[in-house]
């Protein structure tokens, strides 16, 4: 598997990386102008104490998204690196540490869903 081969129909690895790198600076621009937006509608503690668990439900939402294509990605590298070492023969496609490693990621991306 080589950094330019599709994982899944239309994107590749680096199509992945650039995601994740596009994604984490479009929402740092997203979260700035929420607030931006939010601030002048404190006026009081009370006002306070509503508006910003919402800010916190956001980025708490921003954060698992980003880790979960984080995860992916890691995955996928392992995988390339995996092809690259049965394709100079010098290893085999996943250790049993790796085959522990892969399941604990994909088990604990179903629990977080």
């Amino acid at each position: 598997m080589e950094e330019n081969e599709e994982i899944f129909k239309g994107k590749t690895f680096s199509g992945l990386m650039q995601d994740i790198y596009t994604n984490s600076k479009n929402k740092e621009g997203q979260i700035n102008e929420l607030i931006m937006q939010l601030q002048p509608m404190i006026k009081s503690i009370g006002d306070a104490t509503i508006i910003v668990p919402i800010i916190k439900e956001y980025l708490d939402v921003a954060v698992k998204n980003d880790d979960h294509l984080i995860k992916l990605a890691a995955i996928v590298q392992r995988g390339i690196s995996a092809a690259k070492a049965v394709g100079d023969g010098t290893g085999v496609l996943l250790s049993e540490e790796e085959k522990k490693q892969l399941l604990s990621s994909v088990q604990e991306m179903e629990l977080d869903r």
